[in-house]
């Protein structure tokens, strides 16, 4: 019985035609809706792709994926952070779905193997005109089956004729055969040597062009290092902010505004902070979604970078630092807003409540970490009042303060998580210029 069918078949590039041709593939993979809305699934694929591509296959490893692509530190512990295996599964997932909608036997598909973070390159032939037998095909791996079980058996069948055509044209004379013998023996000598001149020869240039580029690549800013874990690959970022509603009972004259608030509202501070963020961030290339916490979910988290702009407003900044060294307590368990140090409870940032509000001094926590729970980066600027939220985004937008952060922090600032507390001065409403009480990194 005879069939006949498409089939795919593991292909590797040869010329640099074919290298662009699976490039111009991954570019339409990524653009689909299957990838084109997820930050993580594009960089995993497109870095496996390309280090595929390139051989980089020893950087093809969980740990070394989690580093690389997902900011982990080198230590990171892959059996309880299995953010590289669940993303790799996804994007098999997704591939399978992506290629059932595009379903061609002509082309190139990229794969993902089960158990391997290696890509694969399927390219589809027309199996028309090929016809195969089914008898034939099972005859054909059983003998293959044959051939694996007994490795030995044409080797030996082979060296039995050689021999017996030796014995008919008659025996190589002694002196010839130790020839051979002698000439065979100093060839794989030969040979090593040559590899290991290649190989000194590939080690010197690699040293010097990491030289070279250790010379002429330009130092990073401080403003760079503090936002590139940020924006890196990102083209937009949430700004999530915090809303209020008049409480004219309250300390500050305002309280948090919920789902149920028609009409919240943000401070003329509140304002001041946006504009600032925004325009830093658009010189990077990257582009601010302003969102109100009240209504982000957790799969918009999920999905971006994140701002958390505002204190006790935004009860995103209250969720997700909890966790952290400093934090603000929650308005039960304190008279007023106060930020803590988890590692010494007595230590504690609380405003004058014998103040008024308006020339009372502010506290502000400034912050940037790798979140498990958004499993992304989050930079929180929130002040205990308004003046200490001002005040956390004119810190993160002003290169002088960004230099004094990173000389606090010292080596490693550029991807550390960090925590810092500010003192900002407040009179007659207006914010003044913020200081640096105390700064945590890890």
């Amino acid at each position: 019985m005879s069939r006949v069918h498409a089939t795919r078949e593991a292909w590797s590039p040869q010329t640099k035609h074919d290298y662009d041709a699976i490039l111009r593939e991954l570019e339409v993979v990524l653009a689909s809706p299957h990838f084109c809305n997820s930050k993580r699934y594009p960089a995993l694929l497109r870095y496996i792709v390309e280090s595929t591509l390139t051989g980089k296959f020893d950087q093809l490893k969980e740990r070394t994926l989690g580093v690389e692509v997902f900011d982990r530190p080198p230590t990171y512990d892959t059996n309880t952070d299995t953010v590289v295996r669940y993303t790799a599964g996804e994007i098999r997932k997704r591939l399978l779905l992506y290629y059932s909608e595009h379903n061609s036997s002509a082309g190139i598909r990229i794969s993902i193997p089960a158990g391997s973070y290696v890509a694969e390159f399927l390219h589809g032939h027309d199996g028309h005109g090929d016809s195969v037998d089914d008898t034939e095909l099972q005859a054909a791996n059983a003998n293959e089956h044959e051939k694996r079980q007994i490795p030995g058996l044409f080797a030996e069948g082979q060296e039995a004729g050689i021999n017996t055509e030796a014995h008919r044209s008659g025996q190589a004379s002694g002196a010839d055969t130790a020839a051979r013998a002698i000439k065979q023996a100093a060839r794989p000598a030969r040979v090593a040597w040559r590899l290991a001149a290649i190989a000194m020869v590939i080690v010197a240039a690699v040293a010097i062009g990491a030289v070279w580029r250790l010379r002429v690549a330009p130092q990073q800013s401080p403003m760079d290092a503090f936002w590139g874990p940020l924006v890196r690959d990102q083209h937009s970022v949430i700004l999530c902010t915090g809303s209020s509603t008049f409480a004219p009972n309250n300390y500050s004259g305002v309280t948090t505004a919920d789902k149920s608030i028609e009409y919240p509202f943000i401070s003329m501070q509140a304002a001041s902070a946006i504009s600032q963020i925004s325009g830093t961030l658009e010189h990077s290339g990257t582009v601010t979604q302003l969102m109100p916490s009240a209504t982000t979910s957790l799969p918009d988290l999920r999905e971006h970078s994140i701002i958390l702009l505002g204190g006790y407003n935004n009860g995103w900044t209250l969720r997700l630092l909890q966790p952290l060294r400093f934090h603000f307590l929650p308005l039960t368990r304190t008279g007023g807003e106060t930020i803590i140090d988890q590692q010494q409870p007595q230590t504690q940032w609380e405003r004058d409540t014998s103040q008024p509000y308006f020339s009372a001094d502010d506290y502000a926590l400034v912050a940037r970490f790798r979140d498990p729970t958004t499993d992304g980066w989050v930079v929180v600027l929130a002040g205990e009042g308004r003046n200490g939220t001002e005040a956390a985004a004119q810190f993160v937008t002003s290169p002088h303060y960004m230099d004094l952060l990173r000389q606090s922090i010292g080596s490693g600032f550029a991807s550390r998580n960090l925590e810092a507390i500010l003192k900002v001065s407040v009179i007659d409403g207006k914010t003044g210029a913020p200081s640096i009480l105390t700064v945590y990194s890890w």
